[in-house]
């Protein structure tokens, strides 16, 4: 079977991006080096192009999880334009085609089940789908929004006007302009790209399935350090609504942080979360899953697989009755409705199936953690 055209733009300035920033930001740190200032600004530039991606293009516009002033949807645009990975517009309808079709080879634009090259950057090096390059019908939303409108309609003079104008106007503020182009324009470009496309592909082969195995979407706390929050990829695959990809406090998610953030500055609203309830049971299965599987796996387990379904019963069974009264009080925090008895009453249940559902859960981890 012929393969398709090559994309002689693309793989050009993947070449030439990465053999600069391998070849020659090394070799000018040992002749000439770099200054602190260079360093930060460099810095500086890569966490703003991960950000507009991160919270920009996927979270905000691919997913919808929350809303933004138009100010700070400006910025992401311009911030995506430094990043060099196409318009919003395009990002986005490739990004929703990726989750309707997940690990389908013939429809997911970055099947990790075509290898790790071919998700990582192979499938943008060749016209595989060129049939629905300028297909936008999934992303009519968007196409309601002026500066994404704006974005794609002069993403090339954007793109130009950024990754040439920045570097250029910092060196040359800064004195040292071939210094500034190594490292603000070519290592900060080749950074931007290959942290984002490590979520295409090492965090669909690498890390642990906590909440689904119904595709190959991983979570990875290491690459969560490297792509701003957004290793926490198999959580995402399921809960994709979710303004956050780590939701636990100690995971590393800057992402999150700044949405949130940008709330208190009254710049993002409706953040949108996934019920509580439905995250745990979803890791709880997975759990067991995990856990039967292992059993199978030995000798006379039948007794073993019946106290583990047991286990696993009587906590959902008490997660329920926990997460309905939860509710109800959430409810009249809102509403004020119930007298003070009733509100007393409903305050000491909520008390007692709380504590009944933490030594549940003890009890849970305990019978699982032997089967680890």
């Amino acid at each position: 079977m012929k393969k398709p055209a090559i994309i002689w733009l693309n793989v050009i300035i993947f070449a030439v991006t990465f053999l600069v920033a391998a070849i020659a930001v090394p070799y000018r740190a040992i002749t000439v080096g770099f200054d602190s200032s260079e360093i930060l600004f460099a810095l500086m530039c890569f966490i703003y192009c991960g950000m507009s991606i991160t919270a920009g293009y996927h979270r905000l516009w691919s997913h919808k999880t929350y809303q933004a002033h138009w100010s700070l949807r400006f910025i992401f645009a311009l911030g995506g334009a430094f990043a060099l990975q196409n318009s919003i517009l395009h990002w986005s309808s490739d990004h929703r085609v990726h989750h309707k079709h997940v690990d389908n080879n013939d429809v997911d634009p970055y099947s990790a089940k075509m290898g790790f090259w071919y998700s990582h950057i192979g499938w943008m090096c060749r016209e595989y789908q060129a049939n629905r390059y300028h297909d936008y019908k999934n992303v009519r939303d968007l196409q309601k929004d002026s500066i994404v409108m704006w974005q794609h309609k002069y993403y090339l003079l954007l793109t130009i006007a950024m990754n040439f104008g920045v570097p250029i106007a910092f060196g040359l503020w800064h004195g040292d302009l071939i210094n500034s182009i190594l490292l603000v324009g070519f290592l900060r470009l080749v950074l931007s790209h290959h942290t984002t496309f490590f979520i295409n592909s090492l965090a669909h082969v690498w890390g642990k399935q906590t909440y689904t195995d119904k595709n190959t979407a991983r979570d990875n706390g290491f690459l969560a350090f490297l792509t701003f929050g957004e290793g926490y990829h198999n959580y995402h695959h399921i809960f994709e609504n979710d303004y956050r990809n780590g939701i636990r406090w100690w995971q590393f998610d800057p992402t999150k942080w700044l949405i949130k953030s940008c709330q208190w500055l009254g710049l993002t609203s409706k953040l949108r979360t996934s019920p509580e309830d439905k995250v745990e049971k979803m890791r709880l299965a997975m759990t067991l899953k995990r856990s039967k599987d292992k059993l199978t796996t030995l000798p006379n387990a039948e007794q073993a697989l019946q106290q583990l379904q047991q286990e696993y019963d009587l906590l959902i069974n008490k997660l329920n009755a926990y997460y309905q009264v939860r509710k109800a009080l959430l409810l009249e925090k809102h509403e004020q409705v119930m007298a003070d008895v009733e509100k007393s009453e409903l305050m000491t249940q909520y008390q007692e199936l709380k504590t009944r559902v933490n030594e549940q859960r003890k009890s849970w981890q305990l019978l699982t953690a032997k089967l680890a």
